[in-house]
């Protein structure tokens, strides 16, 4: 097959959930509705955590700062597939498929380490109650905000200048309905090593730490509650996790589930089905679970809102 330089390619096709027309206005609605929901929801508690001086804590800084990227996250991936439904096309450019995978890299590594980030602040809370003030002060979280995103807007930067020196195929097909790293480089028609090399140790550092880091919060935390004598006590101080704990199990969860998919299945589609609850539904999710979880959050979005509907 006759192969071109990267610079001569002009666009990869992406395939999508599935080729059948009579699907595609149901995909169409399904996304719409979803992204719409997301972005609300998030927006929402951006706002109440802005206009709201109750939640202006560590804890509701660091979920702002969540809501954000999941905003982010969602846009990156779900207008484009809109726009191919629509105009029932498949075509993404180059550059457009560079671009949007380096942004998928950059928003799913920060959900990962603001995640982490949320379970130290849990247990600083838990473990060291008379301390909280002093440890979480606004420099401290400003500055574990700004490290992520340096490091999440550096780390994706060097896969994507590792991507521009493959060559690929006249006519080449992603099996998605977006462009992710591992897929491009699995049909890319040049040596993969080095690019594969970094891959992996990136995803040892950048995943695994953030959730080795979770893991000890908790388990520090579980020890601390274990010490607490009342059954009142351990449930006061476990309710504020609930909601962060949700929120890692469903991002943990359906990121593990979409490795799994990969490796254990051949279907391009069934991967393609098990991303969509990783990158759509996921942050669509994230405001239920910290809205019905959270009496507080719940609270400020009901005074936002009466503000809302007050104004003339």
């Amino acid at each position: 097959m006759e192969s071109e330089n990267q610079t001569n390619i002009s666009e990869f096709l992406l395939l999508g959930l599935s080729e059948d027309p009579e699907f595609q206005p149901l995909f169409f609605g399904l996304f719409l509705s979803m992204y719409l929901t997301a972005v609300l929801g998030n927006l929402l508690i951006i706002l109440a955590i802005i206009f709201d001086s109750h939640l202006h804590t560590p804890m509701y800084f660091f979920l702002s700062n969540l809501s954000f990227v999941d905003i982010c996250f969602i846009m990156t991936t779900v207008p484009k597939i809109l726009v191919n439904i629509q105009t029932q096309s498949k075509d993404i450019s180059y550059i457009g498929c560079l671009t949007q995978m380096y942004f998928l890299m950059t928003f799913s590594g920060m959900d990962n380490f603001l995640l982490a980030v949320m379970a130290y602040d849990r247990f600083v809370a838990i473990c060291h109650p008379l301390h909280y003030t002093i440890i979480m002060n606004p420099r401290l979280c400003g500055l574990l905000v700004l490290m992520s995103w340096v490091i999440m807007f550096l780390a994706p930067l060097l896969h994507t200048l590792l991507m521009m020196r493959l060559t690929f195929c006249i006519g080449t097909e992603i099996p998605h309905f977006f462009c992710e790293l591992v897929l491009i480089i699995k049909i890319a028609c040049s040596d993969i090593l080095i690019n594969s090399i970094v891959l992996y140790v990136a995803a040892t550092l950048l995943a695994a730490l953030p959730l080795s880091g979770i893991l000890f919060s908790y388990s520090q935390i579980i020890s601390s509650l274990m010490r607490i004598s009342s059954a009142g006590g351990k449930y006061k101080a476990f309710s504020t996790c609930v909601s962060h704990l949700s929120v890692v199990f469903l991002f943990y969860g359906t990121g593990f589930g979409v490795y799994l998919s990969s490796a254990l299945t051949h279907s391009s589609q069934r991967i393609s089905i098990a991303s969509v609850l990783y990158t759509v539904v996921t942050p669509m999710l994230n405001p239920f679970i910290y809205t019905l979880r959270n009496k507080d959050v719940m609270q400020a979005l009901g005074r936002l809102l009466s503000r809302a509907t007050s104004c003339p």
